[in-house]
């Protein structure tokens, strides 16, 4: 899904679920395949094997979006977990279900 003007916040994992990423992004299917094929070795998320997508939430305005996701970088862990946990509290991988849309 690519946004014209909008954009997506979102929350990867590695298996263990002892590592938490938070990005913004205005294709989400996109940059999640990124994430998951580790598209950019040297990335964090390929560094520490984040391929789970835990949560995402879109926004209308890429600003929004941008700021949303400095708040949750800036927020402690407990926050994220409990923002996962409201939307997919088994942590299951939402990328399926995100390309099914």
């Amino acid at each position: 899904m690519v946004f014209a003007h909008g954009g997506c916040v979102y929350i990867m994992t590695n298996k263990l679920h002892t590592v938490l990423y938070v990005g913004v992004t205005s294709d989400i299917v996109d940059r999640v395949w990124k994430h998951k094929t580790h598209f950019y070795p040297n990335s964090f998320t390929a560094k520490y094997n984040c391929e789970k997508l835990v949560y995402y939430s879109f926004y209308s305005r890429i600003e929004e979006a941008i700021a949303v996701e400095k708040a949750l970088k800036g927020g402690n862990r407990k926050a994220k977990i409990q923002l996962i946990n409201e939307l997919n509290p088994n942590w299951i991988d939402l990328y399926d279900k995100l390309i099914e849309e």
